[in-house]
């Protein structure tokens, strides 16, 4: 993993996503090196494809083989500006390389594309940076933790206060069914959408989910009814033995129904019955009410490392929600009617990748 490597005997390209064979070796680098979900070519050609964010990527090679892979979106947005993400809409996926100088030389090599592309700022979501890049580890937390062997067990092993949540959201009238298909997908939709309405967050598109169920064979969605309607759904990926609740949420009656503590404990033992070992909750910004709940199920926070560029005499691209030139727009938000909310919304998140 730390072998030395040559600047001068390594070259860095642009990737070509219609180039099956090149991509085909980049995520076969990727599986050898365990890289993340977010490091696939599949992820960045699903988020060019559902949120029209292009897809690029830069690849080191060495006698022949890959040695590193930056996957980057280049994020253009008329009210958020120009950026190169690593990954766009990922919580991780910044530079995967055999040495911290592949590294490096990937995200100089990123430096350069930045400015040929007009984009002010790189931002990467893990991964080795210059050391003059802006670097921070206090900002987010990632949670994950071991699945148990049972239903039982896993419902033991959840602290007791969220236990007794989880107990009350399974005497409940509820229903939980998994799929992929059309009604499916309509019915996360519907509650995402409400969800971040709530916290004042414009929607993402339905392409983007849309295109990833395309994309990735082994994801579902898990939705529980209440009464035959839809009041909590989770869409998940399962990789590297983990499942992901990745874009999820309840509608205003999840709450009485517990139908999230409910969503979340069944999908534990459906990601279990999948063979999945572990279950990754996500980020989440520190000390915000997502962390806390997370907290409150027994996972312990492990501060994620983030890095960025600015180009020089620029400031540097805020798209923190937390952030208090945010603040009046989000409680304005969540003030629109929802369907209008839903018309504009995913012309907004499309920038907040």
């Amino acid at each position: 993993m730390n072998a030395p490597f040559s600047p001068a005997t390594t070259r860095i390209g642009v990737c070509d996503f219609a180039d099956a064979a090149l991509t085909a070796r980049i995520d076969a680098f990727v599986a050898e090196h365990d890289g993340s979900l977010f490091h696939l070519t599949d992820w960045s050609k699903a988020v060019e494809q559902g949120t029209r964010q292009e897809a690029t990527g830069l690849f080191a090679e060495r006698s022949g083989a890959i040695a590193g892979w930056l996957p980057l979106t280049l994020v253009h947005s008329p009210l958020f500006g120009r950026a190169l993400v690593s990954s766009g809409f990922g919580v991780g996926g910044g530079p995967l390389a055999v040495s911290k100088g592949v590294a490096e030389l990937l995200c100089r090599e990123a430096e350069r594309l930045a400015l040929r592309q007009s984009c002010t700022d790189i931002e990467l979501r893990g991964g080795d940076a210059p050391a003059y890049w802006h670097c921070w580890d206090d900002k987010h937390c990632g949670f994950e933790t071991d699945l148990a062997v049972d239903d039982e067990a896993q419902l033991t092993a959840i602290p007791r206060k969220q236990r007794a949540e989880i107990r009350k959201g399974l005497k409940n009238d509820l229903t939980v069914e998994t799929g992929r298909s059309e009604a499916d997908r309509a019915a996360h939709y519907a509650v995402y959408a409400e969800s971040v309405h709530n916290l004042g967050t414009p929607v993402f598109p339905r392409g983007l989910f849309d295109a990833m169920l395309d994309r990735f064979a082994d994801a579902d969605i898990l939705t529980v009814r209440h009464e035959g309607r839809p009041v909590a759904s989770v869409l998940s990926f399962y990789h590297g033995g983990a499942v992901m609740p990745y874009w999820g949420g309840g509608t205003t009656a999840a709450r009485g129904l517990r139908a999230n503590e409910r969503m979340y404990y069944e999908l534990m033992c459906h990601a279990r019955r999948k063979g999945m070992a572990r279950f990754d909750f996500g980020r989440s910004k520190n000390g915000s009410g997502p962390w806390h709940y997370k907290k409150n199920w027994g996972f312990e926070p492990q501060p994620l490392r983030y890095a960025g560029w600015t180009a020089p005499g620029h400031a540097r691209r805020d798209v923190d929600p937390t952030s208090a030139a945010y603040s009046a727009k989000i409680e304005l938000w969540k003030k629109l009617p929802l369907g209008l909310a839903n018309r504009i919304g995913p012309f907004i998140a499309r920038g907040l990748a």
